[in-house]
């Protein structure tokens, strides 16, 4: 049987309701400079807000000192949105963690095929493209541009990058590649970890001729000759090989080193042993430590 002791709690991240703040009690953890409202994202937070109305309220942490005022931990933009508009409360979620970086850590922002799939849904629902793209602050034509996203793009691409930031543009790129190189692009990008569009481009570059889509030719290089494009293919492909044999192997790998290394410190830190090897193996003693040093920094 389980005793009290052996019992673990877990507290609640967020208070159960919400609650509606005046401006005056919430404490931003930085000032929205007016560079910042002229950036894209501000404006499509003020078009969102202003079509639809606040859709994510904001967070606030409690102040330990005074429960009755409040630590803005996530949704800055959206606060100077609304007091912009003339609000002067809105309604808000109350995490019980004061840690601004703790909290972001429990974000999931809004991937890109999510959105297609949102937009896919709100139109499905009877909402216009022009009022759907007021509420994104995009154009009709980029509107349509994300209602297509996967047009061409096979579904076993689809599905690994269904919630990574990747952009529109590396899309159209993978629309160039058959179905077979598509999906060894994205594992590659989900592998490296790397969504930019000169990533994509790279990976394109080192596309052979034979798995791209009819009339998606591979940009000519000048200084480059067939010859050597060729050879880029060949190298790609071994590296793209390489990468895959390494990621099947890494977790064992990593777990290994972890187990060595936290053996050879139980080693240097028993004093018998230290002195055994400063005696009789004192070359190894320098390269031990040098092992124990590392993992305390990794720590």
């Amino acid at each position: 049987m389980t005793t009290r002791d052996e019992e673990q709690i877990v507290a609640a991240a967020f208070e159960c309701a919400l609650r509606r703040i005046t401006f005056d009690n919430i404490a931003p953890l930085y000032v929205v400079t007016p560079q910042t409202k002229e950036t894209v994202k501000f404006k499509r937070i003020v078009a969102s807000i202003t079509e639809i109305g606040l859709v994510e309220p904001i967070v606030v942490t409690r102040d330990r000192q005074d429960p009755t005022q409040y630590t803005l931990l996530d949704g800055h933009l959206r606060l100077e949105v609304l007091k912009d508009q003339g609000a002067t409360d809105t309604p808000c979620i109350i995490s019980t963690d004061d840690e601004a970086f703790t909290y972001n850590k429990r974000i999931s922002r809004l991937a890109t095929i999510q959105e297609h799939k949102m937009i896919l849904r709100a139109l499905t629902l009877g909402a216009s493209e022009e009022r759907l793209a007021k509420a994104l602050n995009v154009n009709i034509k980029t509107l349509q541009e994300k209602r297509r996203l996967l047009d061409g793009i096979c579904p076993e691409a689809a599905d690994l990058l269904k919630d990574k930031q990747v952009a529109l543009t590396g899309f159209r790129i993978l629309k160039k590649m058959k179905p077979m190189r598509q999906i060894e692009a994205a594992q590659l990008m989900v592998t490296m970890n790397k969504y930019t569009v000169n990533y994509a481009q790279s990976l394109l570059a080192g596309t052979p001729e034979s798995q791209l889509v009819s009339g998606a030719t591979p940009k000519k290089v000048k200084g480059i000759s067939r010859e050597q494009l060729d050879l880029m293919e060949r190298e790609s492909a071994n590296l793209e090989r390489e990468v895959r044999l390494v990621e099947d192997s890494y977790g064992a790998d990593h777990l290994d080193l972890v187990l060595a290394r936290g053996y050879v410190t139980r080693l240097v830190s028993n004093e018998r042993i230290t002195k055994y090897l400063a005696l009789h193996n004192e070359e190894f003693l320098p390269e031990f430590e040098k092992i124990t040093e590392r993992e305390a920094f990794a720590s």
